[in-house]
């Protein structure tokens, strides 16, 4: 594998900035100094860019198998190395649904041989599938997917016993989705006996996915966690309700019970209904303006720990169909680390805050394994930003076979200039360089 010297960068890394040279050899980094005069196979000039661990996103949805004409892959990981993201973790509501061993090493398998990212996914608990879950080995698969809440096929848990023997006996991190279903039906049914399935619009999705549904299934969650003593991670927290049922105040290695906030839920409310119409339909909903701003200081405060994408396509005819059709879901993966920096532009938070959610966080609470930090010997996941390059979205630019993205014709304040994935460069200058593969995530557990 060859060697990469990356000179005279801005590093972001463990609440410092600082410049810096740093030496990259058979995939890790060998030295970071000041100065460094070592010869390699490459030399990249970064003086006036910022280098970033690359982020690592604990929550997208890619869609193979099964669902490969809206996303795969292939597809979705360049997208990620494209955006700055060099990791993710992949969830199981795919076709045919992720709910045996078997089918879950039919996932790492296609990432083997298709994934230009670092990878993980999901093995998904259903109401009948305790027995597989049980056979997962926590040192090479991120977590447990329980969907509490509405999904895909057979993935909603709603029998109790099922979740009692899930939270009790999980190998590793269960993390969720959740809604109350039954709050959902009878919120709908509420609407549809008022305005009819046809007057059903876009901006009644927050008042149908409810604060209301949220908090009874993350707090459900949170009481059967605490009962277990289960290591639970909720996952896109939407609504300011939910902030109390975490915690600030032990360190997140320490931590039972972490929370995660989205890109979408950090941007957009319900405000934005009206010009973006189903292109934010998301599950959850994003909500009001005062949520978006609360869960926001919730992130920066640690109350919740990480951020990701919930990147979840699907294609334009799809999303065009009227709201009752439209399924819930958008591409982010490849411009979330653009949206943050330009919340860094709004002072809405700091470099420093942007990294430690984004990457450190990360992967701490998935005790992943020598990524997630720009350290001597941890895997070369990097990403090299110009912060004052703009960077407009287009259909000409946007990598996700879906095709669109709820970004198209922002200008984003910077520039992803090079990415690189455990020691090789997989995008530089707006190219995708496809020279080896991600990695499969290995964790510390």
């Amino acid at each position: 594998m060859s060697s990469i010297l990356i000179k005279s960068a801005q590093l972001v890394n463990e609440g410092k900035v600082e410049v810096a040279d740093v030496y990259i050899s058979n995939g890790r980094i060998e030295m970071i100094a000041q100065e460094i005069n070592h010869p390699a196979d490459q030399e990249i000039n970064a003086e006036g860019l910022h280098l970033f661990p690359g982020l690592i996103d604990d929550q997208v949805h890619f869609r193979e198998p099964g669902l490969t004409y809206k996303a795969d892959i292939w597809h979705e990981s360049r997208a990620a190395v494209a955006g700055g993201t060099t990791s993710f973790m992949e969830m199981p509501n795919t076709v045919p649904n992720t709910l045996t061993q078997e089918l879950l090493q039919d996932k790492y398998d296609i990432a083997a041989r298709n994934s230009l990212a670092n990878y993980s996914f999901f093995m998904g608990a259903a109401n009948d599938n305790l027995e597989e879950v049980l056979k997962t080995n926590p040192k090479n698969v991120c977590g447990i997917k329980v969907f509490m809440g509405s999904s895909t096929g057979n993935m909603l848990v709603d029998n109790e016993k099922a979740l009692e023997g899930i939270f009790a006996n999980a190998p590793t991190l269960v993390a969720t989705h959740c809604e109350d279903e039954a709050t959902i039906k009878a919120n709908l049914a509420l609407f549809k006996e008022k305005y009819g399935e046809s007057g059903l619009k876009i901006e009644m999705h927050p008042l149908i996915r409810s604060e209301e549904a949220c908090y009874l299934s993350s707090s459900k969650a949170v009481e059967l966690a605490k009962k277990y003593h289960t290591r639970l991670h909720i996952l896109h927290i939407s609504t300011a309700r939910e902030i109390a049922l975490f915690t600030n105040d032990i360190p997140l290695k320490d931590k039972k019970i972490t929370a995660e906030a989205c890109i979408h839920h950090l941007w957009f409310s319900d405000q934005d209904y009206a010009s973006k119409g189903n292109f934010i339909k998301w599950n959850p909903a994003v909500k009001t303006a005062n949520d978006r701003d609360q869960i926001l200081k919730a992130v920066l405060d640690g109350h919740i720990d990480v951020i990701a994408t919930d990147h979840a396509p699907h294609t334009m005819e799809e999303k065009s169909q009227a709201y009752a059709s439209a399924p819930s879901g958008g591409p982010l993966v490849q411009h979330a680390l653009q949206a943050l920096l330009d919340m860094v532009k709004a002072d809405k938070m700091t470099l420093e805050q942007l990294v430690q959610k984004s990457a450190h966080n990360t992967a701490t609470l998935f005790e992943i394994e020598d990524r997630g930090y720009i350290r001597e010997g941890y895997w070369a996941d990097l990403v090299l930003v110009d912060l004052n390059k703009p960077y407009t979205v287009s259909k000409a630019n946007i990598l996700s076979k879906c095709g669109w993205s709820p970004f198209e014709g922002h200008t984003f304040s910077s520039t992803i200039e090079h990415t690189l994935v455990s020691g090789k460069l997989a995008f530089s200058n707006g190219q995708l360089i496809e020279k080896g593969a991600g990695e499969r995530l290995l964790f510390n557990r």
